[in-house]
């Protein structure tokens, strides 16, 4: 009967983990993010600049916001956001929007978009910035 009861729990346990796949984050190219901020519609989307505010200062993408992922209250920021609109995010190369967007999928953010080579790939390609 204990057995039975195992077997039963085991089977069950593995059914709900089947159900709830985790999150992940998406690399976008520069051509992708620019395709979604600039020439779609981006009603609902949120561009989120994780940068320095100095760095923001001098150019950053078009309805960015500015949340440094440095700053100790950086998850408290983040969660002004909606958690079930996409978030594209950014910084100057991708390190530090990598690491914001592991934390946006770990606090429960849907769909987290990551710009490969962040701003600097943007400005090579010549895409256009605000300031």
């Amino acid at each position: 009967m204990k057995y039975k009861i195992l077997i039963v729990g085991i089977i069950l346990a593995s059914l709900v983990s089947c159900t709830h796949t985790p999150e992940k984050v998406q690399e976008v190219s520069a051509q992708d993010v620019y395709n979604a901020v600039y020439k779609k519609s981006n009603q609902g989307l949120q561009v989120l600049d994780v940068r320095t505010p100095e760095e923001y200062g001098v150019s950053h993408l078009k309805d960015a916001q500015n949340i440094c992922v440095t700053e100790n209250d950086f998850k408290e920021k983040v969660e002004g956001l909606d958690k079930e609109k996409p978030v594209y995010v950014y910084c100057k190369k991708g390190g530090r929007s990598a690491r914001a967007a592991k934390i946006l999928v770990e606090m429960g953010f849907k769909e987290v978009y990551d710009l490969q080579g962040g701003i600097t790939a943007w400005e090579s390609e010549g895409l256009e910035t605000s300031e």
